[in-house]
């Protein structure tokens, strides 16, 4: 088990309303935790961007996400680990929407896999049950990567009375 640090937060007042407080980062974490749905950034071989949508669980200082080892993504993650994962409400007046900026570590330990797979099964359902062996997720046939992402920087960006945060870790 990983310890999670407090970050430095600071509001940004050059990008807030001039009453806008920092959001505190137990509010960031809990969002981060509690999305459905994430964005998760990586950058191609020839440096071209590559967006995809994706489910992660908030383990131990960290948004967990999974991947087959031929999909995209975990061609670019082999290449260059950095990148970033989004989530928000997607709307434009209302809610904080998260950005995480770090890098992508691969997770091969069992123990701890099995413990994504039940945080898994936690949020999402019984429908992403994994098995965990030889290093990997494995569902239906099917072998699935585990990344780890702890934040380096992290960004908070309220809506309505806007305030934008940054967490540096």
């Amino acid at each position: 088990m990983i310890t999670e640090h407090e970050p430095q937060t600071a509001l940004d007042t050059r990008f807030s309303s001039p009453d806008a407080t920092a959001t505190a980062w137990p509010e960031g974490r809990a969002g981060l935790a509690a999305a459905e749905l994430y964005w998760l950034s990586t950058v191609r071989r020839d440096g071209r961007p590559h967006v995809t949508p994706l489910i992660a669980v908030w383990l131990d200082g960290a948004l967990c996400f999974c991947t087959g080892p031929d999909e995209q993504k975990a061609r670019n993650l082999a290449h260059d680990p950095r990148c970033a994962i989004t989530t928000g409400a997607g709307v434009l007046r209302e809610g904080l929407d998260l950005v995480v900026e770090g890098a992508a570590e691969p997770v091969r330990d069992d123990a701890t896999l099995r413990r994504i797979a039940a945080a898994y099964v936690a949020k999402y359902g019984e429908e992403w049950t994994f098995q965990v062996r030889d290093g990997a997720f494995h569902h239906e046939g099917h072998e699935a990567l585990v990344f780890r992402v702890a934040p380096a920087t992290a960004f908070g960006f309220r809506k309505g009375e806007y305030g934008q945060t940054r967490w540096r870790f």
